[in-house]
């Protein structure tokens, strides 16, 4: 913002309260203000959306402590001045009418105890304002300067959703801190941790320029029965002695949508994986799968016939270690 405009308006004022209100009270002040004057709330009304920039921009100065004080002491060192081109003799309310007290020098010319060779307009306005060595027109200094408006501060956020919502995508609603509801379309795939970019969606500009952005990190709730792997789905199907056995067909559950069915070949052990093609996660990047990793489920009671009968199973059986190998390999 440029520092005449600190003389010519009044930012207590355009956010109607006094000089010596709280933070905490021109906080509520300015949030009230904007949700009235908001443009989302006033679609196509130029009226709101130019009050709304004006409450941007005084709140960007005022809100903050350390603008604050200095917008404070300039308006304390007179309204309505000028600023006029260094030399212009008696012009009232010039550069030096303003600064004149301030370094020392007379009612014209040059002032005592600054050259304006010697460091240039930048270094008055440091000094002044308090920004010791800020160039003018940065963002550093607080002013617009060459570079136009100032872009809006990035808000980050955070957003917890569901495991089915992560795989499958879906649209969302966020509040901002001012109430505002925003819309936000969680695409297919999104992964535990990962940022989206909501580009004009942050903090409004203090003076006009674009708003900034909000950040959201996306958290996604655990499921009770699938895990990710990359854009593959895995779940856990238990399975009984005998249909690992003697092989069997079984269901197995999909994300969202029904069971599908898949053979249990003879023979099979725990850990062994069955694949179900394209029943994963969906994204322009590609199509995983749905991995059924098998669990042998042994029973924890038996009766005293079906455990004779498993006795009977068990010698008839050739005598065998299935640890044998695994011992010797340790061994090596």
């Amino acid at each position: 913002m440029a520092s005449q405009d600190w003389f010519d308006k009044d930012f207590y004022k355009v956010l109607g309260v006094s000089k010596d209100v709280s933070p905490a009270e021109l906080k509520k002040a300015y949030r009230k203000l904007a949700r009235k004057y908001h443009p989302d709330a006033n679609p196509g009304n130029a009226a709101a959306e130019a009050k709304f920039k004006e409450l941007s921009e005084a709140h960007a100065v005022i809100g903050d402590a350390e603008q604050r004080k200095e917008y404070d002491a300039v308006r304390a060192m007179g309204g309505g001045a000028r600023f006029t081109a260094p030399g212009g003799g008696g012009q009232a309310g010039g550069f030096e009418d303003v600064f004149g007290g301030m370094f020392g020098g007379g009612g014209g010319g040059r002032q005592q105890g600054y050259s304006f060779q010697q460091g240039g307009f930048d270094d008055v306005l440091g000094g002044v304002f308090g920004r010791g060595g800020g160039q003018f027109g940065t963002s550093s200094g607080g002013f617009r300067g060459y570079g136009g408006p100032s872009r809006g501060h990035d808000v980050v956020a955070t957003a917890t959703i569901d495991f089915i919502t992560a795989v499958h995508g879906d649209q969302i609603t966020l509040q901002t801190q001012d109430g505002r509801p925003i819309k936000v379309k969680i695409p297919a795939g999104v992964a535990d941790g990962q940022k989206i970019k909501l580009r004009g969606k942050g903090q409004p500009s203090p003076d006009g320029g674009e708003p900034g952005d909000i950040v959201l990190t996306i958290t996604v709730r655990k499921h009770p029965v699938f895990e990710r792997e990359g854009l593959n789905l895995r779940v856990t199907v238990p399975i009984t002695f005998v249909e690992a056995t003697l092989g069997a067909t079984i269901e197995v559950p999909t994300l969202g949508g029904p069971p599908v069915k898949l053979r249990v070949a003879p023979g099979t052990p725990s850990g062994r994986v069955l694949r179900v093609k394209g029943r994963g996660v969906t994204t322009p990047k590609g199509v995983g799968d749905l991995l059924a990793v098998v669990q042998v489920a042994v029973p924890s009671h038996l009766s005293n016939d079906a455990q004779e009968k498993l006795e009977a199973f068990a010698e008839a059986l050739p005598r065998e270690n299935p640890r044998e190998d695994l011992l010797a390999r340790a061994k090596g």
